[in-house]
């Protein structure tokens, strides 16, 4: 089924087909039993298609291609105009075909052609693969029920109300509903991995009156009626009832296999078909991840304005001119009374706009018509060769490269200066381990975290290991060590009741699934999240072994209660099950034992639980929320555990509800919740579990080299404050040198209106709590930010804060103060809320900003930020898909933005300035020669000329740059940090770059056109004729191509022979077109038959040809010389300390040392890296012996003045920042 697994990713075509989901058919069908569709659900009558048919029900083929043979060209060049580029081009194509155009509609026509061509081809290369794809997973087969025996057939002719049978390790064709399994009680296992990753099993239970449809004599039998849903996205839900000989029973989740899931462990399963093709959850999930556009290509949009702007400047000033300078004065032009109007000095307007559109066709090689197909190019290859194969973001572990899922951001990597993190899984493994507990008002558990390490650490204290106790057991998700508890010494404490309530809570309330073995050493349990299952191991480890499930029942072997040693299977009833999500934050079971006790067991977060708990838990409360502060301090992820004993009259008529609300069709979610809120109180407290998840491997280096590069942290994350605050120190984000401001929802004052009760006074109260403290901490901020050495500052805020200080009144000041803060800690968010702040600081600071997350409750934040990066972690594969990259660490956020980003964006900013620099120059030189022809339109080049400039002779070398040009090397990027901030401050792609590159291209042209004009009007060939308009146009033509490419050899950081060969075969190229070109004589070429030749034979040639590059690059290169010198960016700085180092060492060989140093060892091995006073200038072609306290500055080192480096200092670029003394 491999294309199955990139159908997840590939476009869909959901947009036509959405349309008629909740409709009605147009009018009444009476055939039999058959009743018009409601719009708010389906009926299907399964096993049984001629009673199907009236409805049409979408088929099971499914298209993922953009086009089809007959709207590929229609379709795909609609696409290719959509871009003002190209729709210009066609304009000035259709242009060139009239009178008034001076060059040949070939001119226009071919590099227009070529354009398109390419992109038509990539198109179509990218859809075919699809349509494969679509071929290869239509074409599976599989079981359907025709005439009592299993026929197979190919998935596209699958239709709804089909019974179909699925054998092990099958991938379900369509949504089925779950009838029948050859397990008992009607169970099958599912892995959902091509859905969201997750490759744990999950169980699915079919409803018990279907049990028997296993055999195909009895399955045709079956003729149910089902009343669902319409098809929608919703993966993790579904609403409908199965009518089967007048009973309704209701159908949930637990009875659909969804397409492209995989059956486990179960021999075969017999469903029915609900929903197919396009209108399956997972297709309907196949949307596109939202188009993104980087900001460089906003800009750019921006500069093909401006060269919009130019080309109707130079065309008005030549239509001006040729209005005023036809004349009947100048009689040898032959302007007679019958002259086209084109040149009739009568109409002097008409003159002028006729000639406007002449010179709109001559000038048109001023927008440059490859430029976005180069880049596009240069992107795909960056992505796919440089990114996805890059070893040092390869996981070996989990065996998980880099993939970059668009190429439409790479150069926004380069310029981010806001990260938004998630915690869990993200900057943590999220391998959770059971490590402490609360039982009873009594702490369990010995052992040190990570964080009290890193925080005994910062404050000078040396922690001794603890030792571990000879009973102490390290299992898979359990580092606990307490006699008190381990190998049933938990009997002897105080409280052995509680501790069984506790042990038996951890070991029944969960959707845990055992397998393997029924031993303790072999079961492996497969669990929605992490911490589930540490906490059924732990269950497991305290003596209550959790070894089998059924729907219906869960059985634990248990230590025998008064007798050591002894133990006994027991077997509880599971009644209900109130699931976990992220709104209830807390899931129940309500189960019975074997003697009739019932009793409802529930764990969750510790402000949900506290406020269901019964009158009399208020010392407990009051110590074990001490407790769950001590844990969060200790960076561990808490939950508090519950139970209730329930009377039967009391559940049985609340289960009438919960009946009742599970067989709605109707906001079935919303009324379970309202159901669950009736018995989920009255709680007993019972304890807490603490659960460590470390810290990922690099992750404090990484933060701390990020910081550097002048990047701005943010961690969003829903755990308590403590253990934020704590994860934030014990990864460098936060330090005990900064000033923290810190918004607590925790403060007396809140707790005690919220006591009272009054939602409305609660709300007032808080928001002007919020407000107040805002405003308090922007004043003290911007205090610190005024004084000379003021502390770096943090902000740590909660999520119900958050609300308040989101609100559009306060929403400025939040902003205000949190961008003042190098780092900011958000707890206890909600996912709307991390989008919410993600969007307030992209569209309130209009600053780069970047998300990265690892789970489902990411995935708004990802999609909110500029760029989107996605962890492929543990908790599935739905940040990922909805990301615009993926790595598989935390720490290799440095490689992808200090390496990879900010080579893409100089590298595209550079491609950028050099196409509009290139066809400035050519088109100039144009404009030029418009003065000496009366503004007439005459064109100055040959069109072939013209049409090739672009897409041949200045084509390859710039994509050359763009792939491998590199100012310093990756190590050195990560070195040295501070080399970001260029491309936050957008360095080399500001209008002030632009003009300069615009004053060389305007120097050069005249180099080029007065040079060689002048130069040649005395000028002769061997047979003693003066030089003509061609031979001239043709000197010129090879000037300008010889000279932009090696123009292109002067912004190259680094020459490999790709470089050489792109330039010496794109001037190379010119000659072989030339002597080809000047030898075929037709009517369109005899302009140019035999001029090659001709000047080749004359000394002039060699001499123009050697000198007019000089001289025109000579500006160029006295520019160069004087930047690099006097106003060198930091780039350069560091190329120059390095100069004499191999440019090509691997990356690995360099050590890192500047991380691993204390600051005074970091200070004096950075001064030892700066240049001597004995530079001999070798090295890069502009040295210069100075930079050592310039350089020391930047990065905040003290070193010793030399006399020529303050004399050089204040005409430097960038001044330093050193700290004033008093």
């Amino acid at each position: 089924m491999s294309g199955w697994d990139r159908v997840r990713s590939s476009r869909s075509r959901l947009g036509r087909n959405s349309s008629g989901y909740g409709r009605a058919p147009s009018r009444t069908v009476t055939l039999g039993r058959v009743q018009p569709q409601a719009p708010g659900h389906r009926t299907i009558y399964c096993n049984d298609r001629e009673a199907n048919l009236p409805v049409r029900f979408k088929g099971n083929s499914i298209s993922t291609t953009k086009y089809n043979f007959f709207t590929f060209l229609p379709k795909g060049l609609f696409e290719q105009f959509r871009r003002v580029a190209n729709l210009y081009f066609l304009m000035i194509s259709i242009l060139s075909t009239t009178p008034i155009s001076p060059v040949h509609p070939v001119t226009n026509v071919v590099p227009l052609s070529l354009v398109l061509f390419v992109s038509l081809v990539k198109e179509a290369f990218e859809d075919w693969k699809r349509f494969q794809n679509d071929m290869t997973i239509n074409n599976n087969i599989i079981d359907v029920l025709q005439d009592q025996k299993w026929e197979a057939v190919s998935w596209k002719k699958l239709q709804v109300g089909d019974i179909v049978r699925v054998k092990h390790d099958g991938v379900f064709p369509a949504d089925l509903i779950f009838l029948a399994s050859t397990n008992p009680d009607g169970v099958c296992y599912i892995e959902t991995s091509n859905l969201d990753g997750e490759t744990n099993l999950k169980i699915r239970k079919a409803l018990e009156r279907t049990w028997d449809y296993l055999t195909p004599e009895k399955a045709s039998e079956f003729k149910g009626e089902v009343q669902c849903e319409q098809p929608n996205n919703s993966l993790y839900t579904f609403t409908g009832n199965l009518i089967v000989q007048k009973q309704t029973l209701p159908l949930t989740p637990n009875q659909i296999l969804l397409r492209g899931c995989s059956l486990r462990n179960t021999e075969y399963i017999v469903g029915a078909v609900v929903f197919t093709g396009h209108e399956t959850k997972v297709m309907m999930n196949a949307m596109n991840v939202p188009s993104k556009r980087s900001t460089l290509e906003r800009k750019l949009d921006k500069l093909i304005l401006a060269l919009f702007g130019t080309l109707f400047v130079m065309c008005l000033i030549g239509a001006i001119g040729s209005g005023v300078f036809i004349n009947r004065k100048y009689f040898y032009l032959g302007l007679g009374e019958s002259v086209e109007n084109q040149f009739n000095p009568n109409n002097r307007f008409l003159v002028a706009t006729l000639t406007m559109f002449t010179l709109i066709t001559l000038y048109s090689t001023i927008i440059p018509i490859s430029l976005y197909v180069s880049i596009e190019m240069i992107k795909f290859i960056q992505s796919t060769q440089f990114i996805n194969k890059d070893l040092h973001m390869y996981h070996a572990e989990t065996n998980t490269p880099a993939l970059a899922r668009t190429s439409n951001l790479n150069e926004e990597l380069g310029q981010v200066e806001y990260i938004f993190s998630d915690k869990t899984g993200t900057l943590t493994r999220n391998l959770m381990e059971f490590f402490k507990c609360s039982i009873g008002g009594e702490v369990y558990g010995t052992g040190i975290t990570e964080i009290e390490r890193g925080l005994a650490e910062r404050d000078g204290i040396k922690i001794q290991e603890a030792s571990k106790s000879a009973n102490a057991v390290h299992d898979k998700g359990f580092n606990f060590d307490d006699v008190r508890l381990m190998r049933g010494s938990w009997r002897n404490e105080p409280n052995p009741d509680t501790c069984k309530e506790f042990f038996r809570c951890l070991a029944i309330c969960h959707t845990v699934l055992p397998e393997g073995d029924e031993s303790p050493e072999k079961v492996t349990y497969q669990a929605a999240s992490p911490d589930e299952a540490a906490l059924v191991t732990a269950a497991k480890n305290f003596g209550f072994f959790f070894y089998r499930r059924t729907p219906t029942m869960i059985y634990v072997r248990e230590s025998h209660v008064e007798n050591m040693g002894k133990i006994q299977d027991v077997s509880y009833e599971i009644l209900n099950v109130l699931e976990f999500n992220s709104t209830r934050k807390r899931q129940s079971v309500v189960c019975r034992y074997p003697d009739g006790r019932l009793v409802l067991y529930c764990k969750g977060a510790d402000t949900v639980i506290f406020e269901r708990l019964a009158d009399g838990n208020t010392d407990i409360k009051k110590v074990t929320r001490e407790h769950l502060e001590e844990f969060g301090s200790a960076g561990l992820r808490t939950l508090c555990l519950a139970y209730r004993d329930l009377s039967p009259e009391v559940y049985e008529s609340w289960n009438e509800k919960f009946i009742q609300a599970k067989s709605s069709l109707r906001d079935r979610e919303k009324k379970l919740d309202e159901v669950a809120e009736l018995i989920e109180n009255n709680l007993n407290l019972i304890g807490a579990t603490a659960i460590e998840d470390k810290l990922q491997e690099g992750v404090p280096t990484c933060i701390e080299t990020l910081s550097r590069a002048g990047i701005k942290i943010w961690v969003l994350t829903g755990d308590k404050m403590e253990t934020a605050i704590n994860i934030a120190y014990a990864c460098n984000l936060i330090n005990n040198g900064m000033k923290q401001f810190i918004i607590s929802s925790e403060t007396n004052a809140i707790r005690e209106v919220e006591d009272r009760g009054d939602q409305v006074e609660i709300a007032r109260f808080i928001k002007e709590e919020v407000k107040r403290e805002l405003n308090k901490c922007l004043k003290e901020a911007q205090h610190h930010l005024h004084t000379v050495s003021g502390p770096k500052l943090a902000l740590v805020i909660d999520g119900k804060c958050l609300m308040y200080a989101l609100d559009p009144s306060l929403r400025v000041i939040l902003l205000n103060l949190s961008l003042n803060c190098s780092s900011v800690v958000c707890c206890r968010v909600s996912p709307l809320q991390k989008a919410q702040v993600t969007s307030l600081v992209k569209k309130g600071a209009r600053k780069i900003t970047l998300s990265i997350g690892d789970g489902a409750n990411d995935v708004s934040m990802i999609q909110a930020a500029h760029v989107g990066v996605g962890i492929s972690g543990l908790e599935g594969m739905q940040a990922v898909m909805a990301s615009d990259f993926a790595i598989a660490q935390f720490r290799f956020l440095t490689d992808l933005l200090l390496v990879h980003g900010r080579w893409s964006y100089l590298r595209i900013c550079k491609v950028v300035t050099y196409f509009f620099y290139k066809n400035l120059t050519f088109t100039l030189t144009q404009f030029w020669f418009t003065f000496r022809t009366g503004f007439s339109g005459q064109r100055f080049y040959d069109d072939w000329f013209q049409s090739l400039y672009n897409v041949i002779f200045t084509a390859l070398p710039v994509i050359i740059v763009g792939l491998f040009d590199k100012d310093v090397s990756a190590s050195l990027s990560k070195k040295y940090p501070e080399l970001y901030k260029e491309g936050m401050r957008n360095v080399f792609f500001k209008w002030k770059v632009v003009a300069i590159w615009a004053f060389f291209s305007v120097y050069q042209s005249l180099v080029f056109f007065y040079f060689v004009t002048t130069s040649s009007s005395n000028g002769h060939n061997s047979d003693g004729k003066i030089f003509g308009l061609w031979d001239v146009s043709t000197m010129a033509f090879t000037c300008v191509v010889v000279t932009v490419n090696l123009r292109l050899l002067m912004i190259c950081n680094s020459i490999t022979r790709w470089h050489y060969i792109s330039v010496g075969g794109s001037i190379l190229a010119w000659f072989l077109f030339i002597f080809v070109y000047s030898i075929i004589k037709t009517p369109k070429t005899e302009n140019v038959y035999f001029v090659i030749y001709v000047l080749m034979s004359t000394f002039y040639f060699y001499l123009t040809l050697l000198l007019v590059p000089i001289v025109a690059l000579l500006c160029d290169f006295v520019y160069q010389g004087v930047q690099r010198w006097f106003f060198p960016y930091d780039y350069q700085i560091v190329q120059e300390i390095h100069r004499h180092e191999l440019d090509d060492r691997s990356r690995t060989d360099l050590l890192e040392v500047g991380n691993q140093l204390t600051p005074e060892e970091a200070r004096s091995y950075a001064i030892a890296q700066l240049p001597r006073e004995i530079s001999k200038h070798t090295g890069f072609a502009f040295d210069s012996p100075g930079y050592e306290s310039f350089f020391a500055s930047q990065l905040g080192i003290y070193a010793p003045h030399k006399a020529w480096d303050v004399a050089r200092r204040a005409s430097m670029r960038t001044k330093p920042n050193l700290p004033k003394k008093n």
